[in-house]
């Protein structure tokens, strides 16, 4: 489903159902002013500087990545926290934890993120711990300007059968990252980002992602 924010209506929506949700003007001007200015205060750790990452994502770019404060983390959680989500995170059998996982995002030009469904979480497993199960994959656009031509979309695939029981991938969605939008989709899900275009030139993608997440 993809439709203005000031229309939908959560508790009618089912990620059973359908498995992507796209709110447009998800965010108002001055809460996207607010994160903006949480991350110019933050400290941001490069793509290069993160080698299992780095080692899943070959070839792109220096993408950078930062905590967000506990401040801005609950403020983020008090919008995003839609009963939709809550419903579909609740309707798993033997919860014993529930986990979310979100930081802030910047890519500029040349920076992108290669095909993969978020069923492999390399820096957590690099870490010696067994992550939970992701299932609610969610990315919320903060730069005041984007246009079309910039590049940076997310990308969404669905599997299709293909020749010898090999599986191919098809688009299903492709998702502009407008500002103030923001997209939640089930895992696992194939997507990617697209390279952001040279023509974006000094602008950067500015985002907030992660995940909705349960233990068992």
């Amino acid at each position: 489903m993809k439709i203005n924010f000031s229309s939908f209506h959560s508790e009618q929506f089912s990620f059973a159902q359908d498995p992507v949700l796209i709110l447009e003007n998800f965010w108002r001007a001055d809460e996207r002013k607010m994160f903006r200015e949480a991350m110019a205060r933050s400290t941001w750790t490069a793509l290069a500087d993160m080698p299992p990452v780095a080692h899943a994502f070959q070839n792109c770019g220096n993408w950078l990545k930062a905590e967000i404060a506990p401040g801005e983390g609950t403020r983020f959680m008090e919008r995003v926290g839609l009963p939709c989500v809550a419903d579909y995170m609740e309707s798993f059998p033997n919860i014993i934890g529930r986990h979310i996982n979100f930081n802030y995002y910047s890519y500029g030009t040349g920076d992108c993120l290669s095909t993969h469904d978020d069923t492999d979480d390399a820096y957590t497993y690099a870490q010696g711990k067994i992550p939970p199960t992701r299932r609610l994959a969610l990315a919320t656009y903060f730069h005041e300007e984007w246009q079309p031509d910039w590049g940076g979309e997310l990308i969404l695939y669905k599997e299709t059968a293909g020749l010898n029981g090999k599986k191919n991938l098809e688009v299903s969605q492709c998702i502009s990252p407008s500002p103030g939008s923001l997209a939640i989709f089930t895992v696992p899900q194939f997507h990617r980002v697209c390279r952001v275009d040279t023509l974006a030139g000094n602008h950067k993608r500015l985002s907030i992602a992660g995940w909705f997440m349960t233990e068992h």
